[in-house]
């Protein structure tokens, strides 16, 4: 029997509903969400990322603001421009949209950003309050993840969650959100002896390497949960790292590519937002 398909799109319309009101009765205490978004340079993909980012806030009645600019703008501007959002009360998220151009150090963008407004998740204080259990803006992807297994109802608590990559912005995140819902967490990688040893050991299996087909239906165990963060363009198309027809045949349920984890990055984004613009209320 062929994996049921969790739809990020249906799971992120849900959550959309749930932040408009939301929106809305924050709007009658008088507090606007704000989500301020810095574009550097013309990478096409960050174009349209930063188009769903504006559609969505506009959506849900944000405040929004775009700031583009030119791929030779100095760091010194930039850096500029987010002292200058850090202390704007209409703003309560800023999301500097990555990759930077060479000259701009992506480090100091994200430390100059104020961990109040880092919606993103991105601020060593919001990651380190992440590690230790206290509040903190959660990282978008994985916190996406998160909430599709609860909205699958996934039971989390218990399982191993094998997690495929150790990136800043999702593997190691991901692995710290799975252990603070009680599973036992095991991270690969590349230097990973017998990989598919591993793998086949997970019930929840998180595909998170940017390598296209990379899981096979050899890698994952019978029946479990799996689901497939990479986005990567094979031919024009986009794909996952699951080999998703044959991975379906095996798994219980499985995310797709397009159309999976990506809707809920934005959403979780602005669920950060939301979550600030409540915390300036206090």
């Amino acid at each position: 029997m062929p994996a049921q398909v969790i739809s990020g799109k249906e799971v992120a319309a849900q959550i959309r509903r749930e932040l408009k009101s939301e929106v809305e009765q924050l709007t009658g205490k008088g507090i606007q969400p704000g989500l301020a978004v810095i574009l550097v340079g013309d990478d096409p993909a960050s174009h349209s990322y930063v188009k769903g980012k504006e559609k969505a806030s506009i959506e849900l009645g944000f405040y929004s603001e775009i700031h583009r600019l030119e791929a030779s703008v100095s760091e010194e501007n930039v850096l500029a421009l987010i002292s200058k959002l850090n202390g704007d009360p209409k703003i309560h998220g800023i999301l500097v949209q990555l990759p930077l151009p060479g000259h701009i150090s992506e480090k100091k963008v994200i430390q100059a950003i104020n961990p109040d407004k880092d919606v993103d998740g991105f601020h060593p204080e919001n990651v380190g309050n992440m590690y230790i259990g206290l509040p903190a803006f959660l990282p978008c992807t994985p916190h996406g993840v998160i909430q599709m297994l609860k909205r699958s109802d996934v039971d989390i608590k218990g399982k191993h969650a094998v997690v495929l990559g150790r990136s800043n912005i999702v593997g190691k995140p991901m692995a710290q959100l799975l252990l603070a819902e009680d599973a036992t967490v095991t991270i690969c990688h590349s230097r990973t002896i017998d990989l598919p040893a591993i793998t086949r050991q997970a019930d929840i299996l998180i595909a998170a390497v940017g390598k296209a087909g990379m899981v096979t239906a050899d890698m994952v165990k019978p029946g479990a949960v799996v689901i497939d963060v990479g986005v990567n363009r094979v031919e024009g198309k986009l794909v996952g790292d699951c080999q998703f027809d044959e991975v379906s045949r095996v798994a219980s349920l499985i995310t797709p590519v397009p159309g999976g984890v990506g809707p809920m990055t934005i959403t979780m984004l602005m669920y950060n937002t939301v979550e600030s613009a409540k915390r300036s209320l206090n």
